[in-house]
C-alpha cells in the first residue's frame, strides 16, 4: 500500500517569535513522529499568497501510521488553528522521495470535475518531461485530496501540486510554457474549474 500524507496549514499567533517557536516545536516532535512511523517531510515559511502568520507542514505516514501524533502539533504553543488535508500521491512522489533544500516551493491547488482527475493527472505527467527539462525546477508531488462533503455535493476533485523552483525568477519564467495555447498545460487548464498558487521557503529541519 502507498504511504499517505498529511498537509497541515497552521494559523499562528502574531509576530516572528511565534513562527520561530513553532519551528522549534516541530523539530522537537520529529523523534516522536518517527517512533510512530511518521516522517516530517517539509516545513514551509510563507512567501507570496500566504498570510505572514501561516505555516505549512507536510507529513508522510505508512498506511498504519500513528496519526494521533497530530494533536501534538494542533496544541503547540502559538497555534491558533490547524487545518488538515489528507492527501494520496498520484504519479509522484515516488516512495521515499524527499524534498530538495533551498529554492522555493509553490503549492498549487486545483479543483476539477471529480471524473476528470485521472485525465488531469495524465496530462500533468506528460507535460512535466519538457517542463523540467526547460527550467531549473522539479515536480515533487501531485496529490489527490480526500473529498469533503462539499466536494461530493459539487462533484469536485481537488489536487495539490507541490513544485520546487530554484527561485521566484524561475517560477515566473516558467509561466511562458503554461501559456502555450496548443500545449498540454492548456489542455489541463480546460479541465480546471479553479486554481490558486502560493510560494514558500523550505525551512531547515535539522541543526
Amino acid at each position: 500500500m502507498p504511504a499517505h500524507y498529511d498537509y497541515l496549514t497552521f494559523n499562528l499567533a502574531r509576530g516572528r517569535q511565534a513562527w520561530a517557536d513553532f519551528a522549534a516545536h516541530v523539530r522537537g516532535t520529529m523523534p516522536k513522529m518517527a517512533s510512530a512511523g511518521g516522517e516530517v517531510l517539509g516545513l514551509f515559511q510563507p512567501q507570496l499568497g500566504f498570510g505572514s502568520n501561516e505555516a505549512v507542514l507536510l507529513l508522510r505516514w505508512p498506511e498504519s501510521g500513528g496519526r494521533d501524533r497530530l494533536r501534538e502539533l494542533d496544541q503547540a504553543p502559538g497555534v491558533n488553528t490547524m487545518h488538515p488535508e489528507k492527501l494520496t500521491p498520484t504519479v509522484r512522489p515516488a516512495d521515499g522521495e524527499v524534498l530538495k533544500a533551498g529554492g522555493i516551493y509553490v503549492h498549487r491547488w486545483f479543483t476539477v470535475d471529480a471524473d476528470s482527475v485521472s485525465d488531469f493527472v495524465s496530462l500533468s505527467n506528460r507535460a512535466w518531461t519538457n517542463f523540467e527539462g526547460s527550467y531549473d525546477t522539479q515536480i515533487f508531488g501531485l496529490f489527490s485530496a480526500e473529498a469533503t462533503a462539499a466536494d461530493v455535493r459539487e462533484g469536485a476533485g481537488r489536487l495539490l501540486l507541490l513544485t520546487w523552483y530554484a527561485s521566484h525568477g524561475v517560477w515566473e519564467n516558467s509561466r511562458e510554457q503554461t501559456r502555450d495555447p496548443e500545449g498540454l498545460f492548456a489542455k489541463r487548464h480546460m479541465l480546471t474549474r479553479t486554481t490558486v498558487g502560493r510560494s514558500s521557503l523550505p525551512v531547515p529541519l535539522k541543526g
